[in-house]
């Protein structure tokens, strides 16, 4: 049995999992946002310089 398979077939597996992939990161970025995940990243960073209990 000798199967040929078209080069551009496999475009028909990879532009889906790319736009689901994309509207997976973007999902991840919109919860995160919307759960303060960014909120005061410098605080953690400057709690390490002024430790006090050093």
């Amino acid at each position: 049995m000798n199967l040929q398979i078209n080069r551009m077939d496999i475009l028909y597996l990879l532009v889906p999992l790319s736009v689901i992939l994309v509207f997976a990161i973007g999902v991840v970025f919109w919860w995160a946002l919307n759960h303060r995940q960014f909120e005061e990243l410098d605080d953690v960073g400057q709690s390490i310089i002024d430790d006090k209990d050093a």
